[in-house]
């Protein structure tokens, strides 16, 4: 598969969504925020992954406009949170996304959790955004498989992406296949294990191979996978660092070695377990 930092992935609408962006998570600091997403669209990053809960739609949104960049070339997903779910929330809470962003629209809008009670009549309201042509694509975030069978089974347009935990220690490879089998492309967040892998020794001795760091050879490891990965950080230099992906390639044995790394450890809440926070 020949990769660029600009490669897309055909959404089952006929969207292309960049197999690669920044994802804002945690970053609550302003000025911070902003200059992080300066410093990726001007390395080249095609997309901005933002959320509601994330308090930093509004930098995200600064920060397209001060790099004079035309809207329609950055892809921008961001998310519904759990206490804003249900028909009418979720209308309201993207109109107030859409305000924060001070955007005419999103390239991708998501459930952010599978709220028990509230996950199928809030994917039905981001339907409607879609048939309204407000939305360009929608799916889900941190979804399991018997979430997405109930989706589908009413939806009128089915997700087109689901994003989830996912790194060489959670590797989801059912959940991974049943997406596949749904055209429904897969996003990786936390791609890097928080940090928890960058001490990996079989990830040093292959990255040594390549000339290249842990955190390069497992954010290759993700689009070799047909992933779309949205790795975060703050620091420039680390922002070009995860970008600089594009010219080598792990072999199919160091990928059935990092894919062996799989422990279903993970570093967030079980989406069945949601409820319970």
């Amino acid at each position: 598969m020949e990769l660029a930092i600009n490669s897309t992935k055909t959404l089952h609408n006929g969207v292309e969504m960049p197999r690669f962006g920044l994802g804002v998570f945690k970053m609550t600091d302003k000025e911070e925020a902003v200059n992080a997403v300066l410093s990726a669209l001007k390395a080249g990053y095609p997309a901005i992954d933002t959320a509601s809960i994330y308090d930093n739609e509004h930098e995200v949104g600064e920060a397209i406009r001060a790099s004079r960049m035309k809207r329609e070339d950055i892809f921008v997903t961001s998310k519904v949170w759990n206490t804003d779910q249900g028909y009418d929330n979720t209308l309201r809470a993207f109109e107030a996304s859409l305000k924060r962003l001070d955007f005419d629209y999103l390239d991708l809008y998501l459930t952010h959790w599978a709220m028990p009670d509230t996950y199928e009549e809030t994917y039905r309201a981001i339907q409607r955004l879609y048939d309204e042509k407000l939305v360009r694509s929608i799916g889900v975030s941190n979804h399991q498989q018997h979430h997405l069978e109930k989706l589908l089974a009413t939806a009128n347009t089915k997700p087109m992406v689901n994003q989830i935990e996912l790194h060489p220690q959670l590797t989801q490879e059912p959940l991974r296949q049943f997406c596949a089998d749904n055209e429904i492309a897969v996003t990786s967040w936390s791609p890097l294990a928080r940090g928890r892998l960058l001490g990996e020794p079989l990830l040093g001795k292959i990255g040594e191979s390549h000339g290249k760091s842990i955190a390069q050879v497992i954010i290759r490891w993700h689009l070799q996978h047909d992933l779309i990965v949205i790795p975060k950080s703050v620091k420039p230099e680390r922002i070009l660092e995860n970008a600089d992906v594009f010219n080598f390639e792990l072999s199919p044995g160091q990928m059935e070695m990092i894919d062996a790394l799989n422990k279903d450890w993970r570093t967030g809440t079980h989406p069945d377990e949601i409820h319970l926070r």
